[in-house]
């Protein structure tokens, strides 16, 4: 299996983070060693001093698909998840100022919170899911799909245009505002609407 990551997908983390508008979707891989595993926490590695948490909204391919037209993109996923992107910002911007890919700061062990999966049956429009992130039990990244500037059915479409996608292939489809740094003890918990999807502890 591979992560499928989108960058730059909602218009008020581009601001936050000062970054250009793009024309298309960013997209960047993560390995499936960069799943945290179930039940166990987050451990801030030793090459970097400042995480940054990512919340996502997640789907799960179902079936292989290539060139696959938004019109039947919905025909190839059933779940929806929520997940976190750790990104190690300072090395992230090391690279990207010595124009090099972010893989170091992107795919490291962990770096992949996925959530539990739901059917997407459980929404009216997959383009209107409210989502949140709560640090120690305060929201710090809140979203809705309808903001992405690319929805989903469009990201299968253009990620099938250059990847094969794969049973059991996740695409996280990016970040709202609110970004930050974690600290050891500190608490992740994820929810779509008001349910509980993920909780992490950061050590």
């Amino acid at each position: 299996m591979k992560l499928i990551c989108i960058g730059r997908n909602y218009t008020d983390h581009i601001e936050e983070l000062e970054n250009e508008k793009p024309t298309d979707p960013v997209v960047f891989l993560k390995p499936d060693t960069s799943i945290l595993l179930k039940k166990q926490p987050f451990f801030i590695p030793d090459f970097s001093n400042d995480i940054h948490h990512e919340v996502e909204v997640l789907i799960k391919i179902k079936k292989v698909g290539k060139y696959i037209d938004r019109k039947f993109a919905h025909k190839y996923y059933d779940e929806v998840s929520l997940g976190i992107d750790f990104t190690a910002r300072d090395l992230q911007s090391s690279l990207k100022k010595k124009g090099l890919p972010w893989e170091k700061a992107k795919a490291f062990d962990g770096a992949a919170v996925i959530g539990k999966w739901i059917s997407k049956e459980e929404f009216s429009d997959v383009d209107n899911i409210d989502f949140r992130l709560e640090k120690n039990k305060e929201i710090v990244q809140q979203g809705n799909t309808k903001l992405m500037l690319w929805k989903i059915n469009e990201l299968i479409e253009y990620v099938s245009k250059y990847f094969t996608l794969k049973i059991g292939d996740v695409i996280f489809t990016g970040t709202p505002a609110g970004v930050g740094s974690v600290k050891t003890d500190d608490i992740l918990t994820g929810y779509i609407s008001d349910k509980q999807l993920f909780s992490i502890k950061i050590k």
